[in-house]
């Protein structure tokens, strides 16, 4: 897989409201919300251009019924994918455009350290403006190496992920 970063596109946005549109007609009543999560939900991180999204279902077990209908809209069923209690799918096998990353209303921990990084990124825009400056930098140096790119970022996205959880805390605290 090729590792691109780009700059922020507005579209974006679009792409994840006309997707999550789609996921909300499948999972029906099972869905209890839709989130865009990962750098391309943050308005000026530079980002690989692939839309994350993540549902939050009142049962996670049931989710595996709707897989054919996730298959007709050209997403690959990948199961946990090595993340106990999440189901994922991934659009686009080279070029990926879309990943889905389903957790159960219950999975508090995961759900919200998606939605922490998130807004702590949205909230803190020159710590998104380091975080897309390394991504630019390990894409230009492991353009073909997707492993080689998550392992340079491994370590940042860590601390990142303590920073946001506790400033998420406090703001929750409030």
């Amino acid at each position: 897989m090729n590792v691109e970063v780009v700059e922020y596109n507005k579209q974006w946005t679009v792409l994840f409201e006309d997707e999550a549109l789609k996921i909300r007609k499948i999972l029906g009543k099972e869905l209890i919300d839709v989130h865009h999560i990962g750098s391309t939900a943050v308005e000026n991180l530079m980002a690989k251009p692939i839309i994350d999204i993540m549902p939050v279902v009142k049962e996670i077990s049931r989710v595996d019924n709707y897989n054919s209908k996730f298959e007709d809209l050209g997403y690959e069923v990948m199961g946990e994918f090595g993340m106990a209690g999440r189901r994922y799918f991934r659009k686009g096998s080279s070029r990926r455009t879309h990943q889905i990353h389903i957790f159960e209303e219950s999975n508090s921990k995961d759900i919200e350290r998606h939605i922490a990084v998130r807004d702590y990124l949205r909230e803190h825009p020159l710590e998104a403006f380091e975080y897309g400056q390394l991504k630019s930098r390990l894409a230009a140096s492991f353009p073909t190496d997707i492993i080689s790119y998550m392992d340079g970022k491994d370590s940042y996205v860590k601390e990142l992920e303590i920073k946001a959880l506790r400033w998420y805390g406090r703001l929750q605290n409030k």
